[in-house]
């Protein structure tokens, strides 16, 4: 299975966290455009459908990705 680069997995996590807290406190259309579009993008590259399973997903694989960068010290 294809996954998505790491940095670009945090990229659109971080956007999407960011623009949901920004919504959340009164954002406007135009964030609300923003989200979808970042949510979509982030669901096509884990594979998913919905946000809240999209950024578990990325988490997961970045959580994943670091271990493999970074293997345990014996």
């Amino acid at each position: 299975m294809l996954t998505a680069h790491p940095s670009l997995l945090r990229e659109f996590v971080e956007r999407c966290e960011m623009l949901r807290r920004r919504l959340a406190s009164g954002g406007s259309a135009e964030t609300r455009r923003q989200l979808e579009d970042a949510s979509y993008t982030l669901c096509v590259l884990t594979g998913t459908r919905q946000l809240d399973t999209a950024l578990s997903a990325a988490r997961r694989q970045l959580a994943d990705a670091m271990r493999r960068e970074q293997p345990l010290r014996h």
